[in-house]
């Protein structure tokens, strides 16, 4: 009998767990929830258990924490493993993005080889902590990808990230644009912006509904994604998840365009950039799908599988060929201060089966 803990801070990694603790549960294992942010906790669906103190997750002494974060609590027992909140969005210098190392976790679960290869490199330097490529468990219920049925109106979902340089949400011409194009009666828009963007952004393009611009204020993406034809957005790990389905996106400004995206500068080029996505160049499909083969090139909707598996077999193993991790004790003196709990007890090495009793 193994005891799982989800860890997560903002609503929108609901999405990511709720598969893993669907195939927990499947396996007869024990499973809770913990959100280091009270907000997300109003988020929590009743099917979700909960424990909503640190006295409680220390009661309930997890074997395994699989960690939809950038953090996770030292103190707390089990392994900590690292499941990713998004695919790399490449929102920032390398060293600051989804590459960086926090000397917190025990296990990292990539998604495919682009990350799986700067992973395992990166275990070979510190030597703390072990890689093992399993897919993300948030996009198994994408697959199997359903067949595309033409529409009378194009359904176009529009995403934008919350970062405000990089946001096409915040840009005034790209806003008015997109309220051009919704009186043109050729689209249908749906659009879901960021959660962590402020209020007024949202209210704003809340206020564009009319027959052909719907807002949907939601975290749970998928169906979004299923309904859609194109995607047009800006710079966020979203834009990956939707890329799974080899439908085209149409990106404002991208940090880093390449040539699995049609990447436009100017607000005159976004209707023309939309009519080349919907009858999309050979080339750009092929080049989506080298994309998805490098990035996740798993399409059985199997991950949340291959990560317990996973999890369960480093718990289970002979981890004495790590090395300590170093006493970090800058960043556990944050997470002491965010969740109000101070002690002195650490793991410096990852738990095992036997030493966890």
């Amino acid at each position: 009998m193994y005891k799982f803990l989800i860890y997560i801070s903002h609503p929108y990694s609901i999405s990511i767990g709720k598969p893993l603790q669907l195939e927990v549960q499947k396996r007869g294992y024990e499973v809770f929830w913990f959100s280091d942010l009270e907000y997300t906790k109003e988020y929590l669906s009743e099917e979700i258990p909960l424990l909503n103190s640190v006295n409680d997750v220390l009661n309930y002494k997890p074997n395994i924490i699989l960690t939809a974060t950038d953090v996770v609590p030292d103190f707390f027992p089990g392994i900590k493993v690292q499941i990713f909140h998004g695919f790399s969005a490449n929102k920032r210098a390398f060293k600051k993005d989804h590459f960086r190392i926090r000397s917190l976790f025990d296990l990292y679960t990539t998604h495919g080889p682009s990350t799986t290869s700067i992973f395992k490199m990166l275990a070979k330097k510190y030597r703390t902590f072990e890689v093992i490529e399993t897919g993300w468990s948030k996009v198994d219920p994408l697959f199997p990808i359903e067949p595309f049925t033409k529409k009378n109106k194009p359904v176009i979902l529009i995403s934008s990230t919350f970062t405000t340089r990089l946001s096409l949400a915040k840009n005034e011409s790209v806003y008015n644009e997109i309220k051009r194009l919704t009186s043109t009666d050729k689209y249908l828009f749906h659009c879901v912006l960021h959660p962590m963007l402020d209020n007024d952004t949202k209210n704003k393009f809340k206020a564009l509904e009319n027959e052909n611009f719907s807002f949907f204020d939601t975290t749970d993406l998928i169906p979004l994604f299923k309904k859609a034809d194109i995607m047009f957005s800006d710079t966020t790990s979203a834009i990956t998840e939707f890329l799974l389905q080899k439908k085209p996106v149409v990106t404002f400004r991208n940090n880093k365009p390449d040539k699995h995206l049609i990447n436009i500068t100017e607000i005159k080029d976004i209707e023309p950039a939309i009519e080349t996505a919907l009858n999309p160049p050979t080339i750009l499909i092929d080049n989506i799908q080298e994309f998805i083969n490098f990035t996740h090139p798993y399409f059985d909707g199997r991950s949340s599988e291959r990560v317990i598996d996973a999890t369960i077999d480093f718990f289970t193993s002979d981890k004495s060929y790590l090395k300590k991790k170093p006493l970090n004790l800058m960043r556990k003196w944050k997470i002491r201060k965010k969740l109000k709990y101070y002690t002195l007890k650490s793991f410096n090495k990852p738990q095992t089966a036997f030493t966890n009793k």
